[in-house]
């Protein structure tokens, strides 16, 4: 049985107590134990228990009446019952209630210590299922634009070949993903995908990430590192914001690229390696080039096949596939009951800019999931979530600067200016919460949308302006 397992007992036995916590101390777990269900509910809601065992038959409430209220309060630590009175009809219901197991006393130690084995191997293993299928809702990507469609030919076009990729874009629209999955599609599968980020590294400690060292290389090598393009070894390297990479570190990198051998910090010979190497950049490596900045024959290298990640303020028929995407992964990563999206939030985040793209995205559809009340992601919890947009002193939104003064003009000219002003103000007091906007001048909010129509107020403009 793996070390260190914590453990719950639950009997009115002293005796039946001491016996099993002894027996589980004895190989090497935590035993904490209680004599009755209302006391072990308790311990189950503030506490982590690895198993939890327990007697069904118990003055009070009884064991199959605990397994409903750990059940209930959403305890998912695999639960063993035991009882010296044990029947079928317990046995099934105790089963179907989620029991891991059913024992019948008594117990010996070696059954009871094999089924408490089992009971942790398959917990563990349904839990590294469940991290493996949230990497992989990590690791998804999500679209529905031409834009996109675009770009996935492209992945799928050279991701079978060995040919030197350049993923371009803006901070977050993804490049590693798109790396990743290069890797995923090409006969390198098998291999490690290993990534560094050129922009997070000392330029002093460069050459060590990518190369590693010998022991006693330099003041601090202690022992041998091993470094990205040794780990990468027959698999795929990601060298993200290679335009950061400093000079001296590109000549080097362009000999490995030339020779297909490294040489580690302090060693005595180069040594091939077996690698293919994608870069990405949020820099224009053109402008770089001509500043002197970037190496002209290293671009050249690298800059093989470019594929270009539009942000998504280009690519707007992705965010309602991406946010009810994150939505999903968020509830499931943890534990919140699933929303829907509404057709107003969804309006607000399509005419959001998006300056921080598919990364600032997920990060507001957390905070909206947790703003949100009841079961629908609404225009109210989306509003609150955006960041508050800011209009300089002195200017003008396109709107406004439309409007022209209320007291110029015939009197219906006056009046549609008035009506403009007011519900301009209106907004931008509530944030360009349509709801809240609606109910303050007292009307649906459909019709304050038509209003808005009628009257030529963009709100995505004023929304990017102000």
């Amino acid at each position: 049985m793996p070390p260190s397992a914590r453990i719950l007992i639950i009997d009115d036995d002293p005796n039946t107590l001491a016996s099993l916590a002894r027996a589980f101390r004895l190989a090497g777990h935590e035993a904490i134990v209680s004599d009755n269900a209302a006391r072990a509910t308790e311990l189950a809601k503030t506490e982590r228990f690895d198993l939890i065992l327990s007697d069904v038959v118990m003055p009070g409430r009884d064991g199959i009446a605990l397994l409903e209220d750990l059940k209930n309060l959403g305890v998912s630590s695999p639960v063993v019952m035991m009882s010296g009175q044990a029947t079928v009809e317990m046995a099934v219901r105790a089963t179907r209630l989620g029991a891991a197991d059913f024992l019948e006393k008594p117990i010996s130690t070696d059954k009871l210590l094999l089924t408490v084995e089992n009971a942790l191997r398959l917990s563990r293993l349904e839990e590294e299922n469940r991290d493996l299928k949230r990497q992989l809702g990590r690791r998804q990507i999500v679209w529905a634009s031409d834009a996109m469609r675009e770009v996935m030919a492209q992945v799928a076009h050279v991701a079978a070949s060995e040919t030197r990729v350049c993923v371009r874009g803006e901070t977050g629209t993804g490049k590693e993903l798109i790396a990743r999955t290069l890797h995923d599609k090409s006969a390198r599968r098998a291999g490690p995908f290993i990534s560094l980020n050129c922009a997070a590294i000392p330029a002093e400690l460069m050459e060590s990430e990518l190369f590693g060292h010998e022991k006693g290389s330099f003041t601090g090598a202690a022992a041998r590192h091993i470094g990205k393009f040794e780990q990468a070894h027959h698999g795929t390297l990601l060298l993200d914001e290679i335009g950061d990479m400093p000079l001296a570190m590109q000549a080097k990198l362009l000999r490995v690229l030339e020779e297909g051998e490294i040489e580690r910090i302090g060693g005595t010979r180069p040594f091939p390696v077996d690698v293919r190497v994608v870069v990405a950049t949020h820099r224009n490596l053109e402008q770089q080039v001509a500043q002197g900045t970037f190496r002209e024959d290293l671009y050249h290298r690298v800059f093989v096949f470019p594929i270009v990640l539009p942000p998504l303020r280009e690519r707007r028929e992705d965010i309602r596939a991406l946010a009810e995407h994150f939505m999903r992964q968020l509830a499931e990563q943890n534990g919140w009951k699933p929303k829907t999206l509404s057709t107003e939030a969804l309006a607000l985040l399509e005419n959001y800019s998006w300056p921080g793209n598919i990364r600032e995205l997920r990060n507001v559809i957390e905070r909206a999931l947790l703003l949100a009340a009841g079961d629908v992601l609404d225009a109210a919890a989306a509003a609150r979530a955006l960041p508050e947009s800011t209009q300089p002193a002195g200017t003008d939104s396109p709107a406004t600067a439309a409007a022209g003064s209320p007291s110029d003009g015939t009197l219906a000219q006056r009046v549609e200016a008035f009506e403009r002003e007011t519900l301009l103000a209106e907004l931008k007091r509530h944030h360009h919460h349509m709801t809240k906007a609606a109910k303050a001048l007292g009307l649906e909010r459909s019709h304050l949308y038509k209003k808005c129509q009628q009257l030529g107020i963009d709100l995505r403009a004023i929304r990017h302006t102000e």
